[in-house]
């Protein structure tokens, strides 16, 4: 072979040896993230036409996947898609998935590690591949009584089982419906979807989890525990309660709900969460000072992020503030900002003998045949109270059903602790109605908030005992048995 030729042949061979490595790169270290890529079709299609399992709620698929005459082969369904959508999310062609549809996506798909001897069997009996299903903590009853109560009102409501942390209701509205983005007319879909967030009410977004809110007046349940705790007060200490306070370094008064009295220069704490008294509780927190109070709220899981499955976001405490930001801060105002499931995580935890337990939604995840794959453990996060200033906390909520702002969740034959809560926004808008409350007292089984957003009434009739206290009724009476 001559030198020309011999050359020639070299460089073919590097040539061949470099596609033959480029072609095993590939394979080996990029085959994940080209599967993953959008604009990858062929991928796309694979996957919108996998058999994906079901997620259930009790005993209930909320989102399942049945046989379609169609190039996919497998359509995604959701019963009740509006009522769990804040939940299920969606699994769309062109937009991707949402919800536990997005955070479980490799179990439900069948690809997940957990899920290659079963994969391996398919392929060898020549089966078709199928996913696992995903457990929620979900009591449906009790999600229908939330969906149902909050009516046409904007808003949202969360229960959790106190002793456990698992999520036994999330609703939020105005919702949206998964099935018309997950319909394989794909034009149809991307309609729906554009519609959908384009809508000037945020049907997609889940206001139960994901979006934050002044709290308003629920926010004093941690104020209290921080004076049980900290401050050396007691449900019968007396504080001061004045028709107005001047807030420190300002010309700027706090006033009373309407301006009026809370029933005295000075009252009882517990006639002070009875009424709700925003001079007494900013006084309150003047003398706990911003340390001690926005320690509390941490421990109450302000500034942290929970239920990673849905994305939920970090309720916020704001650091670096003057006197009259904490007055109004320890009333739920000012910068304070808290999702529902933050203050329904208030109450599980003043609920469970002052143990705040992590939230979680999904109990288990199981094969195809039905074998426990992964199961959750209940898992303490931290103990904002003492066991007996929690009970004398869950006292004082008692009293507020009883006696004070939350006499509209009263519930014959079982015990329902609660608080009230109105909450300012902005002045060029109405202010939320909130209500956050445990149940039965003695031996609490659920806790609730409830978050009205925009309820369509007059501003002067918008509060919290009025409009979100009756949905966590509805709530309370589809979990507790008299």
């Amino acid at each position: 072979m001559n030198k020309p030729i011999r050359r020639v042949s070299i460089l073919v061979m590097a040539l061949f040896a470099l596609l033959l490595a480029n072609g095993t790169y590939i394979m080996v270290f990029e085959q994940s993230s080209l599967n993953a890529n959008q604009l990858n079709r062929r991928a796309r299609d694979e996957d919108f036409a996998q058999n994906r399992g079901s997620i259930l709620a009790g005993d209930t698929a909320i989102a399942y996947s049945k046989p379609s005459n169609d190039r996919f082969k497998y359509q995604r369904v959701y019963p009740d898609g509006k009522m769990y959508a804040p939940i299920t999310g969606f699994f769309s062609y062109d937009h991707g998935t949402t919800g536990l549809e997005n955070s479980y996506n490799t179990q439900l798909a069948g690809t997940d590690d957990s899920l290659f001897v079963r994969r391996m069997v398919d392929l060898v009996t020549n089966q078709p591949p199928q996913g696992a299903s995903i457990q929620t903590t979900i009591n449906p009853a009790v999600q229908k009584a939330a969906y149902n109560a909050l009516g046409d009102q904007k808003g949202a409501a969360v229960a959790i089982d106190p002793k456990t942390g698992a999520i036994l209701a999330m609703v939020s509205k105005p919702s949206f419906d998964p099935n018309t983005v997950a319909s394989h007319d794909i034009e149809s879909a991307n309609k729906a979807y554009t519609k959908a967030v384009k809508d000037p009410d945020n049907p997609m977004s889940n206001r139960a989890a994901r979006e934050i809110y002044p709290p308003g007046s629920t926010f004093k349940l941690v104020t209290t525990a921080a004076a049980l705790e900290k401050g050396g007060l007691t449900p019968d200490s007396k504080v001061a309660s004045p028709n107005r306070l001047l807030l420190p370094g300002t010309s700027t008064y706090l006033s009373n709900e309407n301006g009026e009295s809370c029933g005295g220069a000075k009252i009882t704490m517990t006639q002070a969460l009875d009424v709700s008294c925003n001079t007494a509780y900013a006084g309150i927190g003047l003398k706990l000072g911003a340390d001690t109070l926005s320690n509390e709220a941490g421990k109450f899981g302000f500034g942290s992020r929970h239920l990673s499955d849905l994305g939920a976001a970090a309720s916020v405490f704001p650091d670096d503030i003057n006197e009259s930001q904490l007055a109004l801060c320890s009333i739920g105002q000012y910068e304070v900002a808290a999702s529902p499931l933050q203050m329904a995580m208030v109450s599980a935890a003043i609920a469970n003998d002052g143990v705040l337990m992590d939230p979680y939604i999904v109990s288990e995840v199981r094969s195809p045949d039905l074998q426990v794959l992964s199961r959750t453990k209940p898992q303490e996060l931290d103990r904002p109270l003492s066991a007996d200033n929690a009970n004398k906390l869950k006292q004082m909520m008692v009293s507020v059903v009883q006696n004070g702002t939350g006499t509209a969740a009263q519930i014959p034959g079982i015990g329902v602790g609660g608080k009230t809560g109105t909450a300012q926004s902005d002045p060029t808008r109405k202010p939320y109605a909130w209500f956050t409350a445990i149940a039965p007292s003695d031996d609490p089984q659920i806790a609730v908030a409830v978050f009205i957003e925009d309820a369509n009434i007059p501003r002067e009739d918008i509060a919290g005992g009025a409009l979100a206290a009756p949905v966590a009724k509805a709530m309370i009476e589809a979990a507790v048995k008299k």
